[in-house]
């Protein structure tokens, strides 16, 4: 029994530090080294609240930052496959005007031509590419699922394909508080987003994205009189790899 318990304790210590260490993928190399925030640019004025826990990086929505609050990577991408690992904490905010969003991006609307809308507990970050917010990854608890790039499905200016193109195909999530998986390509102006092993989005065209920019977890939400006035970036990303594409 007292061998048992050794062992427990011993795997208790080495467990963060063999996540810490671990490999990246073949052809791949990794942005977060389990550690610091190294390679990272935090927001000025952030006051600790983009952090590393437990070998995560870890966001509570609060950052103090009078600007920018996203944290972008130094570097900037231009082709590429990123592989990273995201879990939503926690919910405590409920969004009550979420839509119902079409196949084609569009959102349902009833008799009276208003947008049909539900209540859902709600969380919200992504991950931009090429240094833009418009081309945005997104994270969140809506019934369409993760994946989407709400500024290019949300552009009414957009032909229908595109709109089309950046709205999930399925619903991959996890349950919120469990960790997910997004590996996502850029090609020229060419997004495809597989998430926990299911492609999302496939092949999607982003016109005028940047042909190159850093990549960032982004900011969502703001604490205001004592609760969220909108669904927080409550969220954590562990497992951070790229592999440049020539």
């Amino acid at each position: 029994m007292g061998r048992r318990i050794a062992a427990l304790i011993l795997i208790g210590v080495l467990a963060p530090l063999a996540r810490v260490s671990a490999e990246p993928p073949a052809g791949f190399e990794s942005l977060f080294d389990g550690k610091t925030l190294n390679g990272f640019k935090v927001p000025a004025g952030d006051g600790g609240h983009w952090k590393v826990v437990d070998g995560v990086i870890d966001y509570d929505a609060r950052s103090e930052a009078k600007d920018d609050k996203n944290l972008w990577t130094t570097r900037d991408f231009g082709d590429f496959v990123l592989r990273v690992d995201w879990r939503i904490k926690e919910t405590p905010y409920v969004n009550p005007s979420v839509p119902i969003i079409k196949p084609d991006g569009t959102h349902k609307k009833g008799a009276d031509g208003k947008e049909i809308t539900t209540s859902v507990p709600d969380s919200d970050s992504g991950i931009f590419v090429r240094g833009g917010a418009k081309s945005q990854v997104n994270i969140w608890c809506w019934p369409i699922g993760s994946g989407e790039v709400y500024g290019y499905r949300m552009d009414e200016a957009m032909p229908t394909a595109v709109r089309a193109g950046v709205t999930p195909k399925l619903l991959a999530d996890h349950d919120i508080g469990q960790w997910n998986t997004f590996e996502i390509t850029m090609r020229g102006d060419r997004l495809t987003v597989v998430l926990n092993g299911q492609t999302v989005i496939e092949n999607a065209q982003l016109p005028g994205v940047a042909a190159r920019g850093p990549i960032a977890f982004q900011h969502h939400g703001e604490w205001k009189d004592g609760h969220w006035a909108g669904p927080p970036s409550l969220v954590q990303f562990k497992n951070v790899y790229v592999k440049e594409l020539k």
